[in-house]
C-alpha cells in the first residue's frame, strides 16, 4: 500500500476521508488565497508540499509528481540519479521470516548488508538488525550482549538476531496518532516518511526495539548510496522521522530475497510466502521446533525462530 492508498480502519476513517475528498477542491483555492500574504517568506512550503502534508488522498498523477520530486531531491543531494519505484503488494502473498538460531554464528554480515541495501545513516549509525550474543543455557534476552567483539562464534555463546517482526497485531500501528505507519496486504508494516511527525510513540510501543529515530540528519557517502529505491522502503530519510526493517520490499516484491537473507553465509535466514504450502518457510513452520519472541505480548509476529532438531 503506497502513500495514496492509506488503510481504511473503520467508519470513522472512511468519514474522515470522505470529508477530506469533498473539502479538498475548496481547500486548494482557499489555501492558495490564505498563503498569498506569505509569498515572500523564503521557507514557505509549496502548495504541493502543503497538500502532501495535510491530505491523505493522492491521485496517480499526484503520486508520480511526488516520486519525481523526491527523485530530484535525491539527485541534487547525492549526485546520483535514483531508480525510485513503488512496487505494490503481490496478490496471494503473506511474507514470513524464519531464523535458525542453531546455525547463526554472530558474524553480523546481515547487519552490514542491510545498512548498504537500505541506505541507512553511517554517521550517526542506524542499523535495523541487532545481534544478541547469548550465553548457552540462557533464554533471557535482557542479559544478552550486543556490543561483543572478537572472533565468532564463541564456544560458550549462541546468537540471536532481532529486527522488525512485522506483527499481525502491530502495537506500533495502533500507537501512531497520524496513521503514518500501517500494515500492507502482504504483511509488511511500512512507514510514510513524509507523514511521520517524529512523536516516537511507535518506538515506545514496539516490544522488540525494532524502530529507529533519526535524531540528526542521516549521513550516507555519495559513493555508497544504493540508487535502487522504494518509496516506502529504502529511499533516504530526513531528520526527525522513524524508520525500520521492511523486509526489503523493493526487492521482495520483485521476486528477490531480502539483503540479509542473501548475504547470510550459514543459511540461517529463510524467507518466503506463508500462504504457499510448498514454500521453504511453510515447510519450516510445519516440521521444525518453532517459537516467537515475547509471545506473551500477543503481537502475532511473522518472524520465527527455530532449531534443526
Amino acid at each position: 500500500m503506497s502513500e495514496e492508498r492509506k488503510p481504511e480502519e473503520g467508519g470513522s476513517e472512511i468519514s474522515r476521508r470522505a470529508f477530506l475528498a469533498a473539502a479538498a477542491a475548496a481547500a486548494v483555492t482557499a489555501t492558495a488565497a490564505a498563503l498569498a500574504p506569505m509569498k515572500d517568506i523564503a521557507d514557505l512550503p509549496s502548495l504541493e508540499e502543503f497538500l502532501r502534508k495535510h491530505y491523505t488522498e493522492l491521485t496517480p498523477a499526484d503520486k508520480a509528481a511526488i516520486i519525481a520530486r523526491i527523485s530530484a531531491q535525491v539527485e541534487k543531494k547525492y549526485g546520483v540519479k535514483p531508480n525510485l519505484t513503488d512496487p505494490p503488494p503481490l496478490g496471494g502473498v503473506e511474507f514470513g521470516y524464519a531464523l535458525n538460531i542453531g546455525r547463526c554464528v554472530g558474524c553480523r554480515k546481515c547487519v552490514f548488508a542491510c545498512v548498504d541495501e537500505n541506505n541507512q545513516s553511517r554517521n550517526p549509525e542506524i542499523q535495523y538488525i541487532r545481534v544478541l550474543e547469548m550465553k548457552k543455557g540462557s533464554i533471557d534476552v535482557e542479559t544478552s550482549n550486543t556490543e561483543y567483539e572478537g572472533e565468532v562464534p564463541k564456544k560458550d555463546s549462541y546468537y540471536m538476531p532481532i529486527q522488525c517482526h512485522q506483527c499481525r497485531k502491530a502495537p506500533c500501528v495502533k500507537a501512531c496518532p497520524v496513521k503514518a505507519t500501517w500494515q500492507e496486504p502482504d504483511g509488511v508494516v511500512v512507514i510514510d516518511y513524509n507523514w511521520c511527525i517524529g512523536c516516537r510513540y511507535c518506538i515506545a510501543a514496539c516490544p522488540y526495539g525494532a524502530r529507529r529515530f533519526n535524531w540528526q540528519e542521516p549521513n550516507i557517502p555519495q559513493d555508497e548510496l544504493n540508487p535502487e529505491m522504494g518509496l516506502l522502503s529504502n529511499r533516504p530519510r530526513p531528520k526527525g522521522v522513524v524508520e525500520k526493517c521492511h523486509f526489503c520490499l523493493h526487492r521482495t516484491r520483485n521476486g528477490k530475497y531480502p539483503a540479509c537473507v542473501e548475504v547470510c553465509p550459514t543459511g540461517s535466514r529463510k524467507f518466503g510466502n506463508l500462504l504457499d504450502p510448498q514454500s521453504e518457510i511453510s515447510n519450516i513452520l510445519q516440521t521444525k521446533r518453532v517459537y516467537v519472541l515475547k509471545e506473551e505480548v500477543g503481537t502475532l509476529p511473522r518472524f520465527y525462530y527455530y532449531f534443526d532438531i
